[in-house]
């Protein structure tokens, strides 16, 4: 057993549960399933998680991170002094000279510092002005760097004669995305142990400060009740990373504005304010682009070009974030436990498969998902504010998988014992029937019926206008062919409109829109309506391409009338166990048709489309309607109010 199930594996025993407990004695037959999805999710998401699957999914949710904190704005304890491309080129020498370099340090020691960081390899001389810098180095606030390197090749020494506490290596630490998250506090070059140039910056403002620094029993530094915790191979988002040697997370401070900056032009012509030198720690590096000393950050993918961090830089940040952590009281980064990650991850798959369990619609179920999603980063990136890097996407991906192969499973389950129900009742539904008929299963079974309610839905009634004379002058086989290809047309936008297609009466069709499923809001029902408009403009738009198809293949055209009211409806099993049918019976099926064959001259199109009050209510003023006042309409004593519906209106 790989060595973070055995430790999850000694937890849970620890708690009174087991594997098996979860499985063969479940309490809940019922959800015997869902822990079965529930283990096999999990574990196959730590498994992929432990072999490193999801660390780069893991840090780019981590730089996301860095990027939404709020900009503290620069360390007043620091000034950076930029070489860039402006000052290499007044000075018209590249690497700049020993001479120039050294009456920078001078310039800025006058000011009084606290220590003064080179971030320049200076390990041979650039004459002109050796001997001046050589000076300038005896200077015990004068902080050089080294280069330890990967290779023999790669050592690049610090200048000579220069006393090894004063002297930090500047190697950075790179992920294996290329972006820089790592800080290198202590690093051993084969034969003695050094210390990075940002330890000795911060540490040299600590030594002026009076703060001392000791070694807890972990061998870890601990400064002003400040411990730096190593970081592990598996801390926070990481699984397979090299910890090796002293290394603690990077706490950017800003994408830019990290300390106050002047170039080396404004130091070489003494215009920097002796405030913004005096008890500071002063960096010296280069920034312009052709010295090539730059690294990715968590910042670069939405800096503008995506422009890398100069490393003079990152040594700002990481000398801001030793001391903040020990002087603001901001602590460092703090990571979980193995054990707690695993328990993390596994209380978020479980709260996905429960979602997915006992939820019914799916709506409902994507809303409540994305809110748990949210509520998760919420609460992850709380704790990155209080510097706490806990899992974000692995518990993600637990709670969607395991709510898509539990909804997954209940479709497919439900999907075979509907295929019973409708193998039992021996006939074709449409899917929102199937759907209706599988919630009333268990009447269904015991009874063979579904039972009648009453609801109020939209009724859509169509008709074609002369069809009787078009079947006299064509054969059967023809018009059968013809007018099947138009009832298909209005069954495929009935369908997506959410209708239901009662039945075919011929020529015409009877739809329904609002059942097998009760609607019982006023948004519902007035939802309903504007459904059922829609579809009739759909079809309507349909008609002309049908007509020129037909026209252009020696068939005749078509007009049509359609009638749609709202109302109450009666809705249930109709006729006995030889033959069954949904049905749709009430008085509003009857204005409908009265709708649909009212004044039948009055036709100004291909394609009538008339509608009651009673519809024309639910509308909200969502498409054109032409009134054409109370009408008598056959069979009825009392007018109606018509109106004709024009088209959508434009947004």
């Amino acid at each position: 057993m790989p060595k973070f199930l055995h430790q999850f594996h000694h937890k849970l025993k620890d708690r009174g549960w087991s594997w098996k407990n979860l499985t063969h004695s479940f309490p809940f037959p019922d959800l015997q399933p869902l822990a079965i999805i529930w283990i096999v999710v999990t574990g196959t998401l730590l498994g992929v998680r432990h072999l490193g699957g999801l660390q780069p999914l893991e840090l780019n949710a981590f730089d996301l991170m860095v990027q939404l904190r709020p900009d503290p704005g620069p360390d007043p304890r620091l000034l950076v002094v930029t070489i860039t491309e402006e000052d290499i080129n007044t000075i018209e020498k590249w690497p700049i000279s020993d001479r120039t370099l050294a009456k920078a340090i001078s310039e800025i020691a006058r000011l009084e510092p606290t220590a003064i960081g080179i971030d320049m390899i200076r390990n041979i001389p650039y004459e002109p002005g050796n001997a001046e810098l050589v000076t300038q180095w005896q200077n015990p606030k004068v902080i050089p760097i080294t280069l330890i390197g990967n290779s023999k090749q790669d050592p690049a020494p610090p200048p000579p004669n220069i006393p090894e506490e004063r002297v930090g290596f500047n190697d950075l630490v790179v992920d294996p995305d290329g972006i820089l998250r790592r800080n290198l506090m202590y690093a051993n070059n084969g034969k003695t142990t050094l210390t990075s140039f940002s330890m000795r910056l911060a540490f040299a403002y600590f030594n002026s400060k009076k703060i001392d620094s000791t070694l807890t029993e972990k061998q870890e530094i601990q400064a002003n009740k400040i411990v730096f915790s190593k970081l592990r191979a598996d801390s926070g988002g990481y699984q397979n990373i090299n910890a090796e040697g002293y290394q603690i997370m990077l706490n950017y401070r800003s994408p830019e504005n990290i300390a106050k900056t002047v170039t080396l032009t404004e130091v070489l012509e003494g215009k920097v304010d002796p405030q913004w030198v005096k008890g500071k720690i002063v960096l010296i590096g280069v920034t312009a682009l052709t010295a090539k000393d730059f690294f990715s950050s968590p910042y670069s993918a939405t800096a503008s070009g995506n422009r890398p961090m100069p490393g003079v830089l990152i040594h700002a940040t990481a000398t801001s974030q030793i001391l903040s952590a020990v002087l603001d009281g901001k602590g460092l980064f703090w990571y979980w436990d193995e054990w707690q990650e695993i328990l993390w991850i596994a209380v978020w798959s479980a709260v996905g498969g429960c979602l997915a369990w006992r939820l019914e619609k799916s709506l409902n179920l994507i809303a409540i998902a994305i809110a748990a999603c949210g509520s998760l980063f919420g609460f992850t990136f709380f704790l990155f504010m209080q510097q706490g890097w806990i899992p974000l996407i692995s518990p993600a991906l637990a709670l969607l998988v395991t709510a898509g192969v539990a909804v997954t499973y209940k479709y497919e389950q439900s999907r075979q014992q509907e295929g019973i129900v409708m193998k039992l009742l021996g006939q074709q539904t449409s899917p929102a029937i199937a759907n209706a008929l599988w919630k009333e299963r268990v009447h269904l079974l015991e009874s063979g019926l579904l039972p009648g309610q009453k609801v109020t839905a939209t009724i859509v009634l169509t008709d074609l206008q002369g069809f009787s004379t078009i079947s006299e002058k064509l054969p059967p086989e023809v018009v059968m062919s013809w007018l099947n290809e138009y009832l298909s047309v209005m069954a495929q936008e009935v369908q997506a409109h959410q209708g239901v297609i009662n039945k075919f009466t011929g020529d015409g069709m009877l739809a329904v829109f609002g059942v097998p499923i009760p609607r019982t809001t006023p948004e519902e029902i007035a939802e309903d309506a504007r459904l059922a408009v829609s579809c009739a403009l759909a079809i309507s738009s349909r008609l002309p391409q049908m007509n020129q198809n037909w026209l252009d293949r020696g068939l005749p055209s078509a007009k049509m009338r359609v009638g749609i009211f709202t109302g109450p409806v009666m809705v249930g099993s109709l006729g006995g166990a030889t033959r069954l049918e949904y049905g749709v019976i009430g008085d509003s099926v009857n204005i409908a048709s009265r709708l649909e064959s009212c004044e039948k001259d009055r036709q100004e199109d291909t394609c009538r489309i008339l509608i009651a009050e009673e519809t024309f209510l639910h509308l909200a003023d969502k498409f054109d309607v032409e009134s054409w006042g109370a009408l008598h309409l056959r069979g009825r004593e009392q007018k109606v109010n018509v109106y004709r519906i024009l088209g959508s209106k434009k947004k």
